[in-house]
Order: C-alpha cells, then structure tokens, then sequence
C-alpha cells in the first residue's frame, strides 16, 4: 500500500511535464504559422487610359482664296470675255454691264462742277476788286461781307458736285467686273444679254494657291479641336490613299441653338488635293475611361469599402469610394489605386494590414 502511494507522485510529474512539453510545440506552432506569407489571389485595376475614338466627318475640298463676284449697278450683260475655267490674272475684265442712266449722270455731274467752278472764280475775282474798293471806302462793309459769302457758298456747292461727280464716275467704274486676284473662272453665272440686278452673283472665281475644307461638327466636340490642330484628311474615292494632313485653322464658337453643327475650316497643305474633292476629317475626341477592381476584391466593414492593395508581397488595406457595379467589376472614384495597382480578390478573409502575402 505504501508503495503504491508513493509511486503516485512520479506518474503525476511525469504527466505535468509531458503537458508542458505539448504546449510549448503549439506555441512555437503558431508563431511558425504566423511567419508564413498568406496565400491570395490578386488581379490588376484597370481603366484610367486616354481612350481616342476616331470620328469621322465629310467634306467637299474648296480654295482657300475665292470670290463671288457682282455688279454694284444694274443693268443689261454687254460683255462676257472670259469662258469657263479659264485663268485670269489680277484686273482681267471679266465681264460688263450697260446702263443708259450711268454716262449721262457722270457727264452731267462734270458739267455742274465746271459751271461752279466758273461762277466761284468770277466770285473770287470779284470780292478781290471789293477788297481794294473797300480800303478806298468806295465799297461798304457789308457789301463786302455779301460777297464774301456767295463765293464760300459757291466753295461748298463745289465740294458737292465734286463728290457727285467721283460718286458718278464710281457707279461707271462698277459697270466693269474686274478680277481681285488671279486665279480661275469656276462658274459663270449669268448670259450676255441678261438683265443684271445690282448684287446678283455673275462670275465665281478661285485662286489655286490653296486649298481647304469644312466640316461641321455637334456643339460638343468643339472642345476636342483646337488652332494649329493637325487632323487626318481621307480622300472618299480613294480610301486605300495615305490621308493629306490638315491644319485647324478657324473654329466656330458654340451656340445655344440645340442640335446646330458647328463649322471647323481645315487647311489642306499645297498640291495635295484639288477643289470639288470629297473627304473625310478625322477628329479623335479624347475621353478618359473609368477605374475598375473586380467585384470580390471590394469589402464593406464599419469604416466603408476598401480593399487590400498588394506591394512588395504586403498587402495594403487601401478605402475606395464606389462609384457603380459593372457587370462583375465595380467603378471606383480614383484615388490611392492607380491602374495597374494589384488588388486582392480571394483569400483577404484572411488579411490584415501589413501581412505578407503570397500571390498564386
């Protein structure tokens, strides 16, 4: 009996040290565990990219240098020297109409000079014989005075039938149509022997020198172009051919019209395209697409959505404000994510920030 109670004591101690011994490998168990990287999975954050979307826009190619060219006088089309497509130079006569009203207002109006012109020397002289009479006192004071203003009067009628006479002599000279600028005859609008009224269109004329075309566009693509824009320029019947490249050189301003296409004028550079042409303009509206992280990457707690951001196989716990659900991706706000970054999207149950992660 004695010896059974005192092997009692062994079997205890024996038990003690074999419970102290499992406790301390468990210990160094999970501290092992705790050292060891996580296991996730991670993609990438997409969007942010400058997206161009070609547009394009029809033109006809025309000369930068044109007129439409009118009468200022009506009257009958006398002469029509030049043909269709023809090349002129600068003054050419193109064409000229005859009015019987515009000879006879023109010698009508010389006559009427002449005749003041006449009577203010006769005044002139005779105020100056008044002058000398008046230092003698032969000629009163007022007498003088009279004279002296019939002859300013004939000064300023003469004024007035001058301007007549170089207003007349204008009216003959617009009887002539005149090429500004040399170039080459693209329409002839009237007939000789037609009635012509003052401002009706007669001869359209272009110059060759340069070349250009308009397209129009909505209201809100004009803040994708600006001056001095170079923009590709695409041939219709020939879309096979390298496009000519444009110049933005005039802009029109937006208008509060609803629906209204806005011009914008495109140089063209020199012998690359000829007028009457059809084309096409590209214009590339830029557009910045939207941040996106999958779905199962975003988790919600008490302090708002975030989700861990791996860097250097340490996983990061990073907010984000969402901004709607795309299919399985969600937009987000863009903020400490920049695209490219790499998000954990399974296995972040298990996470949290700072742990070393380990990306499968």
């Amino acid at each position: 009996m004695s010896l059974f109670v005192r092997s009692l004591p062994i079997t205890l101690a024996s038990m003690l040290l074999a419970v102290v011994s499992l406790s301390g490998c468990n210990s160094s168990a999970s501290e092992q565990a705790a050292d060891q990287p996580v296991s996730v999975r991670v993609a990438e954050v997409t969007g942010g990219q400058v997206v161009e979307i070609p547009l394009r826009f029809s033109g006809i190619v025309r000369a930068a240098q044109r007129a439409t060219l009118t009468f200022q006088v009506s009257g009958t089309l006398k002469e029509r020297p030049v043909e269709l497509g023809q090349t002129v130079k600068a003054g050419d006569v193109l064409a000229s109409v005859y009015n019987p009203a515009l000879e006879p207002a023109r010698d009508s109006a010389a006559a009427r000079l002449d005749e003041l012109k006449t009577q203010y020397d006769q005044a002139q002289r005779e105020w100056e014989r008044s002058s000398r009479l008046h230092q003698r006192g032969v000629v009163s004071e007022q007498s003088l005075e009279q004279i002296a203003a019939r002859r300013d009067s004939l000064r300023a009628s003469m004024a007035t039938a001058r301007a007549s006479l170089a207003e007349a002599t204008r009216l003959l000279e617009e009887s002539v149509l005149k090429a500004p600028f040399a170039g080459q005859v693209e329409a002839l609008l009237v007939e000789r022997d037609e009635f012509v009224a003052a401002g009706q269109p007669v001869v359209r004329l272009s110059s060759p020198l340069g070349r250009e075309v308009e397209v129009r566009v909505p209201a809100h693509l004009l803040g994708h172009v600006r001056l001095g824009q170079e923009l590709p320029v695409w041939l219709v019947q020939d879309r096979n051919r390298e496009p000519a490249t444009g110049t933005v050189v005039e802009i029109a301003q937006g208008s509060s019209i609803r629906g209204e296409l806005h011009p914008v004028l495109v140089s063209l550079p020199p012998n690359s395209l000829s007028a009457g042409e059809p084309v096409e303009v590209g214009i590339a509206p830029v557009q910045e697409s939207a941040v996106t992280v999958p779905l199962l990457a975003v988790m919600r707690d008490s302090t708002g959505t975030s989700v861990f951001r791996v860097e250097n196989s340490v996983a990061y716990k990073v907010p984000v404000e969402v901004d709607r659900v795309i299919g399985e991706r969600v937009m987000i706000h863009t903020g400490a994510l920049n695209p490219g970054d790499q998000v954990v999207y399974a296995g972040m149950t298990r996470l949290v920030d700072g742990d070393t992660v380990e990306v499968r």
